[in-house]
């Protein structure tokens, strides 16, 4: 059987400027207190490399929150993930809802973003999830396959360089959650396809989070779940309390 680390990821989103992130940061650094957890912090792309230098290699771990899919170029207002490499960054959140139905990101964009990531070296944390109407509709393993299929390259994923994140549309930022029999019967599904869909040894490895309204009241039933192995936090990770009370509540 594998043994797969948990991961707890903070995406900051839009929010906090330098001296507010690099406190936030070092508060976080200073609580990481699980060595069987790894902790991620992903701050806006003009405070991250801040962040980096404070931390100085020490828990969290530094992400950035998107990428271009070019090296470099024509691209005003992007950031390449070799620049986010340089900045400090191991990892990057890419295919977020926010800018797939926000920014009209296609699942074609989003693989080559993964691939221009381990390009840079990085872990792509992908992003996939439903809709309410497509919920309710009974299509959410068919649009999450779907995403799944379209977003991971068909050559290259490893557990190492790839991990996916389960964030129903309709519960972030919201408040609202999935039961935790829809949360287990979804990150099994992905766990399944993938098995079915890519080489051999991704599905046992790879790492299968959940987002969308995961807080400290509602962590520790979820990280218990089986294929549930850590969680992309938004609100509550802009509170040290709260990100490191959901990162102590995984099993041990």
């Amino acid at each position: 059987m594998t043994t797969r680390r948990k991961l707890i990821a903070g995406n900051w989103k839009m929010n906090l400027l330098r001296a507010e992130g690099v406190a936030l940061a070092q508060a976080v650094a200073a609580g990481a207190g699980r060595a069987d957890v790894d902790y991620l912090v992903c701050p806006t792309a003009t405070v991250l490399s801040s962040v980096a230098d404070a931390l100085q290699g020490r828990a969290p771990a530094v992400g950035g929150q998107d990428c271009h899919d070019q090296m470099s170029g024509a691209f005003t207002g992007d950031v390449s993930a070799e620049m986010l490499a340089d900045a400090g960054a191991t990892h990057v959140i890419l295919g977020h809802s926010e800018r797939r139905h926000g920014l009209g990101e296609t699942d074609e964009w989003v693989r080559a973003k993964v691939q221009a990531a381990w390009r840079a070296g990085l872990t792509a944390i992908l992003c996939v999830g439903e809709t309410r109407e497509e919920r309710d509709a009974g299509q959410a393993f068919q649009i999450v396959s779907a995403q799944l299929f379209g977003s991971i390259p068909p050559e290259g994923s490893t557990p190492a360089n790839l991990a996916v994140a389960y964030e129903p549309v309709w519960a972030i930022g919201t408040g609202l959650t999935p039961t935790i029999d829809d949360i287990a019967a979804m990150h099994g599904h992905i766990r399944s396809f993938i098995a079915a869909s890519y080489p051999a040894d991704l599905a046992p490895g790879i790492r299968i989070l959940y987002g969308g309204s995961l807080k400290p009241g509602n962590a520790k039933e979820i990280l218990a779940l089986g294929d549930v192995d850590g969680g992309l936090i938004g609100g509550a990770s802009l509170k040290a309390e709260d990100f490191l009370a959901i990162a102590a509540a995984c099993p041990a």
